[in-house]
């Protein structure tokens, strides 16, 4: 693999690009203080935006590792982040990333999320060298499910009890697209 970080990516609607301290407000006032947001994901609704400071701080202090994919997703139409997409888990092993995201609840079913993920998914396949993606949602949370299927994947499986988020110990329904099965217009 040919890892090359958190570089900036677009399309029509979006800006994907790596968070600064200036997106602390915009962050967390679009979807880090949204109950309804973190629901499914394994964070707590961020208190108030000194969290959110410390988090973008974290993040920004590891876009220095090639192998660090956090995307901020601006919307271009209003110039602020309205949410993120991030590889959370790289197996070298096989060539694999796991991807997570979040986005405002305004901007649900827009088609802005599975926008962002097939661009990154376009970018981890094609410059960088992944051989496998997939991603992870509550089988209560069926909405992410759609996404991942936007975005080209596949179902897997349900690890019955396997994951955790905000709900306690869930079932973890996965999906996955493999480079062999990726063509641009699939996704």
């Amino acid at each position: 693999m040919d890892h090359k970080g958190t570089i900036l990516l677009e399309t029509d609607r979006l800006i994907l690009r790596r968070f600064v301290m200036e997106g602390s407000e915009a962050m967390y006032h679009n979807w880090a203080s949204e109950d309804e947001v973190t629901k499914f994901l394994t964070w707590p609704t961020h208190p108030g935006v000194e969290v959110t400071k410390d988090v973008i701080s974290s993040w920004i202090a590891n876009y220095n590792k090639v192998d660090f994919y956090n995307w901020a997703i601006e919307l271009k139409e209003i110039g602020e982040v309205i949410g993120s997409i991030a590889v959370v888990h790289i197996k070298d092993n096989i060539a694999g990333a796991e991807l997570g995201y979040c986005m405002g609840t305004k901007w649900w079913g827009s088609g802005i999320m599975p926008e962002a993920g097939k661009e990154v998914v376009r970018f981890l396949f094609e410059e960088v060298g992944f051989h496998r993606i997939a991603a992870a949602h509550d089988k209560n949370n069926p909405k992410s499910g759609r996404v991942m299927q936007k975005i080209g994947m596949t179902y897997e499986g349900t690890l019955r009890k396997a994951g955790f988020c905000n709900q306690g110990v869930i079932d973890e329904v996965w999906y996955s697209i493999l480079k062999d099965e990726y063509r641009p217009s699939s996704c």
